[in-house]
């Protein structure tokens, strides 16, 4: 039996009962359309909140906590885990502060240092500050009354034998952090400015800046009480929580924060495996019931097509395309309906940023027409194999 006849005799009997075949399409779009808004919504919203885990840094942060002793070595070591998107120590939290002013003024303004380096996560989006530069955050800048390109006064005070003495140095402000990226009074600037500041509160001497003290620290020998750990992934974030633990180190991390939109995700997904699967079998059922009735209703002509030699396979396949006739344009106005939804309702939630609430990859798009068109295939099959019970000397009771 040739395909192409069997193709042709299925479309010209699918558009002689155009309204039974477009009850057919209906019925299987209204099973299939709100799947896909669901399925959408579902993929949209985890993925965007997910987006924003990912490009948040402070969620992928690992903070230490209490006193650590850490060496170069060791944060040479943890550069090496592929789990670390960037390391850095830091020093004395007492001792990371300076006190900025805008030359000539008498007005300063307390303010913490942070070390940067190379693939800082919160300077992506600045330039990286060098030698006697300094990224400054917006709240700093905004009570200074600076922009980037001017120049400020950081001094260091200390206690030296009952003494209060300070030095100061001219820094250029690189750049003003956005509020969004780092929202206190703060500064970031080479590891090296922040260790000056360390060796002469503790009483150093040292040369780059010229400022006397006992013998000047030797490189390599400095133990560092903290680090900057941001992790490389969401993933990350608790495989160096456990890293730390095992040595002993306690940190503080996001990880709840992580753990909740996972939990989110599959929570959202059993329930909407649950609805789909009540959703798929009232589809089976109806494209079955309706390839049945449909038996029924051609029994006549089916058995004179088996008079004319159209073997079993034949009449399965014909009441098969039928079947998948329905599905394809059953998808085709779904697909429809669903870009309209879709478009509605990223509009009713836009922020403004980008981000979908309801949205689907074509990898979505491939498996539903998939699934749609094998239920449809299977359900016709019922109907093919009572088709196949069809003799042909039925067909001769109405010659």
């Amino acid at each position: 039996m040739r395909l192409g006849l069997l193709l042709s005799l299925a479309w010209a009997d699918y558009r002689t009962e155009a309204r039974l075949s477009l009850c057919a399409v209906l019925a299987l779009t209204a099973v299939i359309t709100p799947l896909l808004v669901l399925f959408g919504l579902k993929f949209g919203l985890v993925t965007t909140l997910t987006e924003r885990l990912e490009n948040d840094p402070s969620i992928r942060e690992v903070i230490t906590l209490g006193g650590g002793r850490y060496r170069a070595a060791d944060v040479a070591e943890l550069k090496l885990r592929a789990d670390v998107a960037f390391a850095l120590p830091r020093t004395r939290q007492i001792a990371a502060t300076t006190d900025l002013s805008v030359d000539g003024s008498g007005q300063s303004l307390t303010v913490e240092m942070i070390p940067t380096a190379e693939g800082d996560p919160l300077l992506a989006d600045v330039p990286l500050p060098t030698g006697e530069q300094i990224v400054l955050s917006q709240s700093a800048a905004e009570k200074l009354g600076v922009a980037a390109g001017e120049r400020l006064s950081a001094r260091f005070g200390r206690q030296q034998n009952g003494q209060v003495e300070s030095r100061q140095i001219s820094v250029t402000v690189q750049a003003v952090l956005p509020l969004a990226t780092f929202n206190r009074d703060g500064l970031f600037a080479p590891l090296s400015l922040l260790e000056a500041a360390e060796d002469y509160r503790d009483g150093r001497a040292v040369p780059v800046f010229g400022w006397p003290g006992e013998t000047p620290s030797v490189p390599g020998s400095r133990v560092y009480p903290g680090l900057r750990v941001y992790a490389a992934d969401l993933d990350g974030v608790e495989s160096l929580r456990q890293h730390f633990a095992g040595l002993g180190q306690e940190v503080a991390t996001q990880a709840s924060t992580i753990a909740q939109v996972r939990s989110l995700s599959h929570n959202l997904t059993l329930v909407f495996w649950l609805i789909a699967a009540l959703a798929v079998g009232g589809a089976f059922a109806a494209v079955a019931a309706n390839t049945l009735a449909a038996v029924e209703r051609k029994r006549k002509a089916l058995a004179v097509l088996r008079l004319l030699g159209f073997p079993t396979a034949a009449l399965v396949g014909f009441l098969l395309l039928l079947a998948l006739y329905s599905g394809a344009f059953s998808l085709l106005l779904a697909g429809l309906l669903y870009a309209a939804a879709g478009a509605g309702l990223n509009q009713l939630f836009d922020t403004g940023t980008g981000e979908f609430v309801c949205q689907l990859l074509p990898i979505h798009f491939v498996l539903a027409a998939l699934a749609t068109l094998t239920c449809s295939a299977l359900a016709a099959a019922l109907g093919g194999w009572r088709a196949a019970q069809i003799e042909a000397s039925e067909g001769l009771r109405d010659v």
